[in-house]
């Protein structure tokens, strides 16, 4: 004998409003399909050495997530050439499993001549673009095809509180029309509060300047809604952090912090720096989105013009396609 099955979110409504149809238990069901099969995210750390990319990673996710908390190394080298280097994570919270993959670029910006030092990381964002696609196109396809695409990249700028500098334009000019770019300052605790907001002021005039729409892109906002949430955050742009392992005790409590003779900075007290609000961002706020965009428009961009190249016709335009699917910039001739 069968062991009945409990009721569906919202049957209990059906005994006494005859009007109710149950449209809403569609979430519930959204909900739990979603919960077993999990998350992906695969997020890109871009910066050069020193600038605590793997502690703030480590931060964010409250684990050891970063590639060097996992694979130890009797000496830190600076690599000749960019590698690029992937580690994943199974993470778990409340119920909800997500898959984590932090891509590490030791060796970018570390060079006297660094020229060019942003074509193996495009090379490998279009890669993972043109696995997915291979697997898409496959007539024997997966029921779930994995998804190695690079959703977002963290771009880690110097705390010179000076401006941008060419290398930065430079990759950022070329990256942002690949993939979702969120610029962060990195140990924002070496600036005062007066130099830091000097410093992102000049940063965002630079970003304007050059024409580098970084997440969330003003493009992309779906209505007003979205708009004035996303208008915030642009205005926070770049964020200025600071990354600890360390807890020390403030006030009777526990905190993620950075001691000094002074005092200690809190990592998660937005009046010391903006982590919270990057942690925000990124995972409990616009995860989703960043996700979509990756798909919709990044993604799309790339499998249009591939199709093209190939004289391979989709039979319907998505909805994001480009009217002209050649893009202005093509990573082969960079």
């Amino acid at each position: 004998m069968s062991t009945p099955q409990p009721p569906a979110k919202g049957a209990s409504h059906a005994a006494g409003d005859f009007s109710y149809v149950g449209i809403d238990a569609i979430l519930e069901q959204m909900r739990r399909k979603a919960m077993k099969q999990g998350f992906e995210l695969n997020i890109m750390i871009v910066g050069q050495s020193g600038l605590g990319k793997s502690t703030l990673m480590n931060t964010l996710f409250k684990s050891k997530v970063s590639r060097k908390s996992v694979v130890s190394t009797p000496e830190e080298r600076i690599p000749k050439t960019i590698e690029i280097k992937s580690i994943s994570h199974d993470i778990e919270e409340k119920g909800v499993r997500m898959k984590l993959t932090v891509i590490d670029t030791p060796g970018f910006g570390d060079h006297i001549n660094n020229e060019n030092c942003w074509q193996p990381i495009m090379k490998f964002i279009n890669d993972q673009y043109e696995q997915y696609l291979q697997e898409e196109i496959n007539i024997n396809r997966k029921k779930r095809i994995p998804d190695s695409r690079v959703h977002c990249c963290m771009y880690f700028i110097p705390p010179t509180g000076h401006c941008l500098r060419p290398l930065d334009v430079e990759f950022m000019s070329r990256l942002s029309k690949v993939v979702n770019i969120v610029p962060v300052i990195a140990k924002a605790d070496t600036l005062t509060l007066e130099e830091r907001d000097f410093f992102k002021q000049t940063i965002r005039e630079g970003l304007r300047a050059n024409g580098i729409d970084v997440y969330p892109q003003e493009e992309f906002d779906e209505d007003s809604d979205d708009r004035m949430i996303n208008d915030k955050i642009r205005e926070m742009i770049p964020f200025a952090v600071v990354g600890s392992n360390q807890e020390y005790q403030v006030n009777g409590k526990r905190l993620l912090g950075r001691k000094t003779k002074w005092g200690t900075i809190e990592v998660e007290n937005i009046a010391h720096c903006e982590f919270a609000h990057l942690r925000d961002l990124l995972i409990r706020t616009h995860m989703q989105n960043i996700k979509d965009i990756t798909s919709s428009i990044h993604y799309e961009v790339y499998r249009v013009r591939r199709l093209n190249e190939t004289g391979a016709q989709p039979n319907a335009q998505p909805p994001n396609t480009l009217v002209n699917p050649q893009p202005q910039w093509d990573a082969t001739v960079f």
